[in-house]
């Protein structure tokens, strides 16, 4: 999900190409990243060679060191501090550094942190007496005198200029959780970060997470100590009831806390966000029901808990929260005219729409017509725009698009003629843009424009690739059933239309992820040890309805109850008119893909073994029933009430039909697909003398990239695999 290969480029162009990689790639913007827009929307501050400067991005010759790396060496240590994160004061005279992270589940959340004092040039820890690499998400209040933070499952509040620490909770366990989430709504929700504090410094509104009621699921070591030890994680598997989730506000001075009165079952509702509604008084708290087909809206009153439905919309399939188009991150609230309204983004007219809606519940929709809103890019209130990315004319591109606040058909700010994916991280005064372009023939990276004229203030790095070396091709296929698919392929690179090769299919398929975009690299295999166009292959990915292409939501959500059933037969049946091409060898046809295209890749095995020979699987959720209540109940609905559709998309299901060559990976500690998948796969295959190849990797997690050699060895068994069972070359 994360590319962090970056290419030397001349350093005139790093600081913007390196801010657009982190704000377009990096799921962390909710707890500080290493670079960040200045105040005033016309430098940025970021880290370089353990240094944070701010730089001018229009002259990035003009540096101002913030903290040096004398700076950031604590009084006790020879060397400086490996800055991570940090994060300003409002008035820019402290600094928050996060170093010394440890990773919880996907993110390295958890760490120590330190605050620097510009004015005087002290350094000192936080969390002193609190374990080490314990604390997550600090936060400055807003007037810069406190810093509030988790650790240990509790919050507290400590005080910039002494070491007085105030838990502000106390009764914190790894079932109770305060100010943080459990692993289902961090993975399924992206939440993570969990108190917000009041605009006014007095208060902080925090979550709290009741999962006394989830099982653990235990991972074992059998690897790291001479006895075997389990790896509790508290995981709700679907069917279970989720943990219950409650929202209150503090009072940092007295500790008084007010729990918020929000109506319904808490085990059977999600509460996904939560901000103070632009005022000390209020927050603003999104309710979902366990189905997650109704959003409701409320207004709480911080003194009493009082909650007020403001606003609902429903759905007969599933309502996406603000994570699915803000990278991951579903915090912040977009309030305007001085927090009488704020915009909304809603499904309900059949495409991603933004909406207008006041504190009484009235609704303005914003962006009319039949295309989709991809993500908001910035609000600029002061001038009567927001900026958001939308692609009306292809779903696997991308570009900038701004409407009026006050609604109507939208302007296209990128030019004409760069067909393909831009991204843009505009300034706080909406001034300025860094931009960043990618299609499958160029790259341009660390541009500075000016908006909204899109005039180009900075030059960047532009390559564009000889026709020659242009890996993919894009077409559209459509099937038997009348679905029209977008598709990518990547020829052999001596390709002779007179001769058949072999194909590999690279696969998804679910609503957590799209393959077919028009961006730099696409087609690239990387599990492949070497070329696969070199080699003879031809390298083809089809996207298939359910999967979150901007197509309107009809596309997305006919997947609704008809996972591993529709997206399979999608699937095949563009398989199916491919394999009609003169060049296409129906008898080498292989399929692979991770995670949800790991069960896609046995599910078309299994399904459709008349298409498919050769299968790698890797990480997959073999049976539905084992996976997460939030992911699987969103696009399946409860089991208990219909549980036909979880049999007949699992692969299990369909495992005595195995005829062609089959590779299954999975890790051991992998604490998100759970290698529980892997054993009941086995042993369904097992039972109907199914013969296959198999490749545990100890204690390595979902991502399998942990150990020494494990990257290697993937790639090497992967490879030689598929040559071995789909070997390359025309005939």
């Amino acid at each position: 999900m994360m590319n962090n290969s970056r290419k030397t480029i001349i350093r005139v162009w790093y600081t913007a190409f390196a801010l657009a990689l982190c704000i377009y790639q990096v799921a962390n913007a909710q707890f500080g990243q290493q670079i960040q827009w200045s105040a005033d929307g016309n430098g940025i501050i970021r880290l370089e060679q353990g240094e944070i400067i701010e730089e001018a991005v229009v002259n990035p010759r003009q540096q101002v060191i913030l903290a040096s790396r004398a700076d950031l060496t604590p009084v006790d240590s020879a060397a400086p501090l490996a800055v991570r994160r940090f994060a300003f004061s409002l008035d820019r005279s402290h600094i928050l550094i996060n170093t010394n992270t440890k990773r919880v589940w996907r993110y390295d959340t958890r760490g120590d942190y330190w605050v620097f004092n510009r004015q005087d040039k002290t350094l000192r820890q936080l969390g002193r007496s609190l374990p080490r690499s314990s604390l997550m998400y600090a936060k400055f209040s807003p007037d810069g005198k406190q810093v509030a933070y988790v650790s240990g499952h509790n919050l507290y509040v400590e005080n910039v200029s002494g070491s007085t620490i105030t838990p502000l909770t106390q009764d914190g366990t790894d079932r109770i959780i305060h100010g943080t989430f459990d692993w289902a709504y961090e993975e399924e929700f992206g939440c993570r970060d969990g108190f917000r504090w009041s605009p006014d410094g007095k208060k902080i509104a925090f979550w709290t997470i009741d999962a006394r009621t989830i099982r653990n699921f235990l991972m074992i070591n059998n690897t790291d100590s001479a006895y075997s030890y389990t790896i509790p994680v508290e995981y709700p598997k679907v069917g279970e009831a989720p943990s219950g989730a409650a929202i209150a506000v503090v009072d940092v001075a007295s500790g008084r806390t007010v729990k918020m009165d929000i109506p319904g079952d808490p085990v059977q509702h999600y509460l996904p966000r939560m901000e103070w509604a632009a005022n000390s008084d209020e927050l603003i708290i999104q309710q979902l029901n366990r189905k997650q087909q109704e959003s409701n809206l409320y207004l709480a009153d911080a003194a009493n808990g009082r909650c007020t439905r403001i606003y609902q919309e429903s759905d007969e399939a599933w309502i996406d929260v603000k994570g699915r188009w803000n990278n991951d991150d579903p915090s912040g609230w977009e309030w305007i005219a001085d927090g009488k309204a704020f915009i909304w983004v809603s499904e309900k007219d059949g495409w991603r729409h933004l909406y207008r809606i006041d504190r009484q519940g009235r609704e303005q929709l914003i962006t009319p017509g039949d295309y989709d809103v991809i993500a908001i890019t910035r609000i600029d209130e002061a001038n009567g725009y927001i900026y958001f990315s939308a692609s009306p004319g292809n779903a696997t591109q991308q570009y900038l698009y701004r409407v009026k606040l006050a609604g109507g058909p939208p302007d296209r700010i990128t030019p004409e003629g760069q067909d393909g994916t831009h991204h843009y991280t505009i300034s706080p005064n909406g001034k300025l843009a860094l931009h960043q372009y990618s299609s499958h023939a160029a790259i341009s990276r660390g541009h500075v424009i000016s908006l909204p004229d899109h005039r180009t203030l900075a030059e960047g790095h532009y390559h564009e690739l000889p026709p020659d070396e242009r890996r993919a091709e894009f077409f559209s296929v459509t099937t038997a059933d009348g679905v029209e698919m977008d598709g990518w392929m990547v020829k052999p690179k001596a390709f002779d239309p007179t001769k058949k090769y072999p194909v590999v299919f690279y696969v998804y398929g679910e609503p957590a992820g799209q393959t077919v975009s028009d961006t730099y690299g696409v087609g690239t295999n990387r599990l492949y040890k070497g070329d696969m166009a070199a080699d003879g292959y031809l390298y083809i990915s089809v996207e298939n309805r359910g999967t979150p292409a901007p197509k309107g939501r009809a596309w997305r959500k006919a997947i609704y109850k008809n996972i591993g059933i529709l997206n399979i037969r999608d699937q095949a049946m563009a398989a199916k008119e491919i394999l009609k091409w003169p060049f296409v060898d129906s008898s080498r046809v292989a399929v692979w893909g991770w995670s949800g295209g790991g069960s896609s890749t046995l599910n078309l095995l299994f399904q459709h073994p008349e298409i498919y020979q050769t299968g790698i699987a890797v990480a997959a959720v073999g049976n539905q029933l084992m996976y997460d209540n939030i992911y699987q109940e969103r696009y399946m609905g409860v089991p208990q009430e219909d549980p036909a559709p979880f049999v007949q998309g699992s692969p299990v299901t369909h495992a005595r039909n195995l005829r062609g060559q089959l590779l299954y990976i999975h890790g051991t500690g992998d604490d998100n697909v759970h290698y529980q998948n892997a054993e009941l796969l086995l042993n369904e295959l097992i039972k109907h003398n199914k013969q296959f190849s198999f490749m545990p990797y100890p204690n390595r997690s979902h991502a399998i990239n942990e150990g020494e050699g494990t990257t290697e060895h993937l790639s090497t068994l992967y490879t030689n695999f598929l040559k071995q069972h789909c070997p390359p070359g025309g005939r």
